[in-house]
């Protein structure tokens, strides 16, 4: 199946709407979607109206910011009731922090020679709510201090630079328990991405799974070959569903169009095959 199960929208990092998003998404033939704005779940009626209009499936999604072990770790919601008042008051708790976050980002930045960061950064954000690293990136490409978003996260956006704030976001417990009392499965965002030991991937799967966690990104857009062969081992040793996802932010700026995904190794399960997203595909077909 071409499913594309992670990307991002004017809502919070990316820069295309959700209906630009599900026009895309139909372009490159996917054949079930979801939207899975950061902390927040403001366009899922425009995407799920507009992939139901384009005849694909949908899955109401959210990215979650979790802080584990001091790194900041994502957990992905997949097929959850985006109206859960639970759900979302704890998403709005999460995005509390982002405005100070942001400010102090700035500060930094400025500090550097970022002219005018703080205001240019609000101009990239759809949702000025959730301005975040993505937003800044674009600023210094603007101002030339690299040429792409990529080379100003390597730089500066990323423990130990200089334009990196460290911020405490929701447990990883509490997040997984906001997605399954709205109805929703948990998913590990691109394990491959976080600076984490082999032995401490092992533990934070450990306690996801105890948590009742039931899945990992083992494709993602941040993923190469040999991370694809490692998280599709530690899928099955582990009992995880495996996802698929490109994580599009932009069509300038991601390593892999929506729905332009590798598809996922034949010995995995994939995640559209657990229960709680069978029984809803079933219902949409």
């Amino acid at each position: 199946m071409n499913a594309d199960l992670h990307c991002h929208s004017c809502h919070s990092d990316g820069v295309l709407t959700p209906a630009a998003l599900a026009a895309r998404a139909s372009a490159n033939d996917v054949e079930l979607w979801s939207l899975t704005d950061h902390d927040n779940v403001d366009g899922l009626d425009e995407a799920r109206a507009h992939a139901h209009r384009l005849g694909m499936q949908f899955v109401d999604g959210v990215e979650v910011s979790v802080s584990w072990q001091g790194v900041t770790v994502h957990v992905v919601g997949l097929a959850f009731d985006p109206s859960n008042v639970a759900l979302n008051e704890g998403l709005a708790r999460v995005r509390g922090g982002r405005d100070a976050r942001a400010m102090r980002m700035a500060e930094a930045l400025e500090r550097l020679g970022v002219r005018d960061a703080y205001v240019s950064a609000m101009r990239h954000a759809g949702n000025p709510a959730l301005v975040g690293r993505s937003h800044f990136a674009r600023v210094l490409v603007e101002q030339g201090y690299a040429s792409d978003v990529h080379a100003v996260f390597r730089n500066y956006l990323v423990p130990g630079r200089p334009g990196y704030v460290e911020h405490s976001w929701t447990t990883l417990a509490q997040a997984v328990t906001w997605i399954h009392g709205a109805g929703g499965v948990a998913v590990i965002a691109h394990p491959g991405r976080y600076r984490l030991s082999g032995a401490q991937i092992e533990q934070l799967f450990r306690e996801f799974r105890a948590l009742g966690g039931i899945g990992i990104e083992v494709i993602s857009g941040s993923h190469g070959d040999a991370e694809v062969l490692t998280f599709a081992r530690l899928a099955r040793a582990f009992g995880f569903y495996a996802s698929q996802a490109s994580d599009f932010h932009a069509p300038d700026e991601s390593a892999v169009d929506l729905g332009r995904c590798a598809r996922l190794p034949d010995d995995v399960e994939p995640i559209w095959r657990a229960p709680e997203l069978a029984d809803l595909i079933a219902c949409s077909t």
